[in-house]
């Protein structure tokens, strides 16, 4: 039987009619999918990009890139002065991803191989709280609450059942968690109590922590399938 060649710089044709094929053949490649994620909340700069995926090439990033270029998914912007950098950022079609990439991780969380000590990105963070929200409570909360994450500032707004994230603004919080993703990780999964985490000096705490812990009440991790 003759074997498959593939290589770095190779791209999997499934020869196969069905959506699904054709949107491995797009984000199927390894770290694709990923890069894609890191690009949902707004445009970066190719060393945040890898920053966000420390595992990542850049050999390897730079052909990522250039792929989902190609196919439509990523293009490169230059930020205005003073900036005047070079960005990678999602196409209006490339944000329509966001589904796919929430609900996935989502399904995969149910699993008990997911290991939350591994390493976890700010923006992996962000789209957490939207894919761990529970409906039913957000309804009935209105609040913005700010994550400064090292020298990046998000702020997640919930209203109407839904929660919304902002990049590079900590306007209006009433307050704000400080830290990195993974000291959060108990808290904002439902496994710890927002106090017991406080009191460990898990992560610090500024403004009202009442309102705090009532947002990190709004979500949870779904069950785990039977081992």
């Amino acid at each position: 039987m003759k074997l498959e060649k593939v290589t770095e710089g190779s791209k999997r044709r499934y020869e196969d009619a069905c959506g699904t094929a054709l949107a491995l053949e797009f984000l199927g490649e390894r770290w694709a999918l990923l890069i894609v994620r890191e690009l949902l909340l707004g445009p970066r700069r190719f060393g945040e990009i890898r920053t966000g995926l420390p595992g990542l090439s850049a050999n390897v990033l730079t052909q990522r890139l250039a792929g989902l270029e190609a196919d439509g998914i990523v293009v490169r912007e230059k930020l205005p002065p003073p900036a005047s950098v070079q960005v990678y950022a999602l196409t209006p079609w490339g944000y329509e991803a966001e589904p796919l990439v929430l609900a996935m991780g989502r399904w995969a969380l149910r699993s008990p191989r997911h290991d939350p000590t591994q390493p976890f990105s700010r923006v992996s963070l962000m789209l957490a709280l939207r894919m761990l929200l529970l409906p039913g409570k957000a309804a009935g909360w209105a609040g913005r609450i700010g994550f400064r994450l090292g020298e990046e500032r998000y702020l997640a707004t919930v209203a109407d059942g839904a929660l919304g994230i902002e990049r590079g603004t900590l306007a209006g919080a009433e307050a704000v968690f400080v830290g990195e993703p993974n000291d959060f990780l108990p808290v904002l999964f439902g496994t710890m109590p927002l106090a017991a985490a406080l009191s460990e000096g898990r992560f610090g705490l500024e403004g009202d922590a009442a309102r705090a812990a009532a947002f990190a009440d709004l979500f949870l991790l779904p069950p785990k399938i039977a081992a």
